[in-house]
């Protein structure tokens, strides 16, 4: 937030102790420059990743793990069970159940590369994170 105060151009700046501080524009500030708040750009097929009951993402990380793209075929079902989505709002539970879908179809077409492999990993990694957010009751959109 800038105001001008006497000609001088001020910025509300978030410290960590959650007042918010009047710093020149320019100046260093007493607590020093803090991120105020950073969002990572998701593609659709990575927004579509359902959070589910943290038991539930383990077991899909682990089928992930040994058989690419298994578990985030089962995931893709959770969707149909009411599992919540970042997309789900914005283009419906349909279109979110076959992007897992396609998107563990992209997995198991390309293990034979690693590539899939990988990927099956790093989806089931993010299940489980997605999961511990949803136990700890963090916003979804973290």
């Amino acid at each position: 937030m800038a105001q001008k105060d006497r000609g001088i151009e001020q910025r509300r700046v978030k410290t960590e102790d959650g007042f918010g501080a009047k710093a020149m524009a320019g100046c260093p500030t007493v607590a020093g420059g803090v991120v105020v708040e950073v969002r990572e750009k998701k593609g659709p097929l990575r927004a579509a990743i359902p959070t589910m009951p943290f038991p539930l993402a383990v077991i899909c990380l682990f089928l992930n793990t040994f058989i690419p793209g298994l578990g985030t075929f089962i995931s893709a079902f959770t969707v149909l069970c009411g599992a919540h989505s970042e997309l789900i709002s914005e283009r419906g539970v349909c279109c979110v159940f076959w992007l897992n879908v396609a998107a563990a179809f992209i997995q198991i077409l390309t293990a034979v590369v690693m590539v899939g492999w990988i990927m099956s990993i790093f989806w089931g990694m993010d299940m489980v994170i997605l999961a511990s957010y949803r136990d700890q009751g963090v916003p979804q959109d973290v």
